[in-house]
């Protein structure tokens, strides 16, 4: 058969995944955001990005690392009245049914499901109030290459990991069996999800055999890999962030409008 043959109205694409053969996984991770062009300044002068248009608007940017798309940011926190924070997002083939798992094991739904071509997408939070988001539809352009590379990692800190991974997993088909699910393997007292054999999102509560701590408020915290933590972390203060903690090998930043995020050296992943 032709490969340039017309497939739906449209040239068909081998290069183009969709949360239909990749699914369970973190797909993305995108920052909503109040202001879009100071949001690019900063980020540019601490990580390095470079930017293009997205396919869902002119509030839409995607970060560059190498070439690669690293992140997308969302300039709607006004417009939806929504927190300014990093989301990651998680593939699933169909986002009416992972919505209606989340509410039936005691998530909410804040956003969606919305359409947003090529896709639909929506912002959960899960039992204990941490804020996730799901996409259904084809991935970001070149999304091969962003697996390959890593250059963003997620772990969710919680009050109980072992409970979270039985939330997430029911929604998600997390060790379900199906071909091609992210598998959960226990480490350290930590949750470890696996996707294609690597690691791609821990779960954590603290110490082993310790019991859930109220005081810790469950996030999902999304960590990027830099060769200079500490470049990034002065860069940040220079431009209007803040340094919430820092070692030799990782530091947590807030950007200007209050966005959580972790760099990490690479040696340290």
């Amino acid at each position: 058969m032709n490969d340039k043959a017309p497939v739906s109205g449209g040239p068909r694409r081998r290069d183009v995944v969709s949360t239909h053969s990749v699914f369970g996984a973190p797909c993305w991770v995108s920052l909503t955001s109040r202001d879009l062009e100071a949001t690019q300044d900063f980020y540019s002068a601490v990580l390095g990005w470079r930017w293009r248009g997205a396919k869902l608007g002119e509030h839409f940017r995607i970060a560059l690392a190498d070439g690669v798309p690293v992140a997308g940011i969302a300039a709607v926190a006004a417009m939806w009245q929504m927190a300014v924070a990093w989301t990651p997002y998680f593939a699933v083939p169909d986002a009416d049914v992972a919505v209606a798992r989340a509410r039936e094991r005691g998530g909410t739904a804040a956003v969606g499901p919305l359409s947003f071509p090529p896709g639909r997408a929506a912002l959960l939070a899960d039992r204990d109030g941490a804020t996730f988001g799901i996409w259904q539809g084809e991935l970001v352009s070149n999304w091969e290459a962003w697996r390959r590379a890593s250059p963003t990692f997620i772990r969710l800190h919680t009050r109980d990991a072992f409970d979270s991974a039985i939330f997430y997993g029911e929604i998600l088909d997390w060790a379900s069996g199906l071909a091609g699910c992210c598998e959960v393997d226990y480490e350290g007292g930590e949750v470890v999800l696996r996707s294609q054999g690597e690691p791609v999102a821990r779960i954590d509560s603290g110490a082993v055999e310790a019991a859930p701590d109220p005081s810790v408020r469950p996030h999902w915290q999304v960590h990027f890999a830099v060769a200079d933590v500490a470049g990034c972390a002065r860069a940040a203060e220079k431009h209007g962030g803040s340094v919430l903690s820092e070692d030799e090998d990782e530091a947590i930043l807030r950007d200007p409008d209050g966005a959580q995020f972790t760099v990490t050296s690479h040696r340290a992943r």
